[in-house]
């Protein structure tokens, strides 16, 4: 089969996995024609992830074939050898060498040399051009470890683009990145585009697969749902291909009535982060808190529960003072926080399901001074059932659930506890349509009974349909405080522009 007269640059047909107690995939196909940005959509545990992994070598399916070029791949096969046909991926999950410079970790086993050392000279002058390419200013001898998250994305991006790869799988790739590095992104495919390149594009934000993307592939529960030009389609239809049934709202209602205020921060700063930040929290109430990445929002929140200290300023709960740089004084005193990196901050990948929701808990478990697995499954199980978190068993590792059952899986550790204020960071990055109305659904039902939720979110449409009140920050400062009649894009970027 000749390249030339095959329109399909990637035929994947059949594709069956079965892990145990769960068949990820089932006939699924997926056909991406050349020179197009094709975008695969579903529900968390709709099996793209497992689709992917299988196209890249990770996996080996169980039926099924990948033809890319007008060639069959062996179905065991590694990493590297995709790669040199052809194919590369930008993951989710970053995964760079912090204490290695941008240089070395966009040309990592593949360096260039000069006889047996690396021309270190010529590699940075490369990193140069390629960020010249893609419209990125930064001095290529940065270490990782000093640059932000939305920066360690666009590295990645780089890398990928530094492979000249012919079909680049892009995973969620605007998760941690500004408006304006999403603008150079869709610049950067434009070209690949233009160079016959073609894109698997994996995202959960429909403003952006309307924007970018040319053909739609949906999966369901495993399943081949179907594949439509995006001219053919709309949110509704998407989102009714996605879930299997009408989203009637996006959003649910926030029947939350404020009460009395049950946290002050006054005055705090952090040199070189946020100064002189002041607010009140009400009991029963969603605090939204919005403004640009990199504006300082985690950082306030980080300091607030103690995963940092700040230089001065105090927090009050409830008129006692909390003291600074102590999570566990946070904890005991009834707050709890979900960081932005589930992953690196939050799981334990290598334990339960179980293990996880019940990590700050294990002494309401002990029996005669030993764990007690009973207690323990029992409890969590109350938790796996209340948030209809998707999984085999409470004993299956963490690792294999979706990322929406992930976070759920937090949620349940921290409402075991029963805080009385949860701050939560990026509750539904990465996370499909479906599983963010559950999840903001569990968000309005806790303010409801009167805990207060502080929400830190890059998402607008999140803060403004689910948050009774939001801080805009703006350059390590409060920049203004809007109430819900007060909610709209304008007026949130009025704020978070100035």
């Amino acid at each position: 089969m000749s390249a030339q007269k095959n329109e399909f640059m990637l035929e994947m047909s059949g594709i069956s996995k079965a892990f145990p107690g769960v068949k990820a995939l089932d006939q699924v196909e997926l056909k991406v024609k050349r020179g197009v940005v094709h975008a695969l959509l579903g529900e968390n545990g709709a099996g793209k992830s497992t689709l992917m992994k299988i196209l890249m070598g990770i996996y080996e399916a169980d039926e099924g074939t990948v033809v890319f070029n007008g060639e069959l791949l062996k179905g065991h096969r590694n990493v590297r050898e995709t790669m040199n046909v052809g194919i590369s991926m930008i993951h989710q999950e970053l995964a760079s060498f912090s204490q290695m410079t941008i240089a070395e970790n966009i040309y990592l086993n593949r360096e260039p040399r000069k006889g047996l050392l690396v021309d270190n000279a010529k590699m940075n002058r490369d990193t140069v051009e390629l960020f010249e390419y893609i419209g990125m200013d930064i001095d290529p001898h940065t270490k990782m470890k000093d640059i932000t998250t939305a920066y360690a994305q666009m590295v990645e991006i780089a890398r990928a683009v530094s492979l000249n790869a012919d079909l680049i799988i892009m995973d969620e790739p605007t998760s941690a990145i500004t408006d304006t590095e999403v603008e150079m992104l869709f610049n950067v495919i434009r070209h690949l585009k233009e160079e016959g390149r073609s894109i698997i594009y994996i995202t959960h934000k429909m403003d952006e697969i309307f924007e970018i993307a040319d053909e739609v592939t949906v999966l369901r529960d495993g399943h081949f749902i179907g594949t439509n030009a995006i001219g053919e389609l709309d949110s509704d239809k998407l989102i009714n291909m996605m879930v299997g049934r009408q989203m009637v709202q996006l959003f649910p209602p926030n029947e939350a009535v404020p009460g009395e205020v049950v946290m002050k921060v006054e005055h705090l700063t952090r040199r070189g982060e946020f100064e002189d930040i002041s607010f009140e929290v009400r009991a029963g109430e969603i605090l939204g808190i919005a403004g640009m990445m990199g504006a300082g929002r985690s950082e306030i929140m980080s300091a607030v529960f103690g995963i940092t200290k700040p230089d001065s300023g105090t927090v009050e709960i409830k008129d006692k003072t909390l003291p600074l740089g102590r999570p566990k004084a946070a904890i005991k005193m009834g707050m709890a926080m979900l960081t932005e990196d589930r992953k690196g901050t939050g799981l334990f990948l290598g334990l339960s399901v179980n293990d996880n929701i019940g990590m700050p808990s294990l002494r309401d478990f002990e029996s005669k001074g030993l764990l007690s697995q009973r207690k323990l499954n029992e409890a969590c199980e109350v938790q796996i059932n209340a948030l209809s978190i998707k999984t085999p068993s409470g004993r299956t590792a963490i690792r294999g659930l979706s990322g929406g059952n992930q976070q759920k899986a937090l949620l349940g550790r921290w409402l075991y506890c029963r805080p009385d204020i949860l701050i939560i960071d990026e509750p539904t990055r990465g996370i499909d349509v479906g599983a963010k109305y559950e999840i903001h659904k569990i968000l309005c039902e806790l303010a409801k009974n009167g805990t207060s939720v502080i929400m830190i979110s890059s998402e607008m449409p999140e803060i403004i349909g689910i948050s009774n009140r939001v801080l805009v920050i703006s350059q390590g400062r409060i920049a203004g405080e809007l109430q819900r009649e007060e909610l709209t894009q304008e007026n949130i970027m009025k704020y978070a522009a100035s």
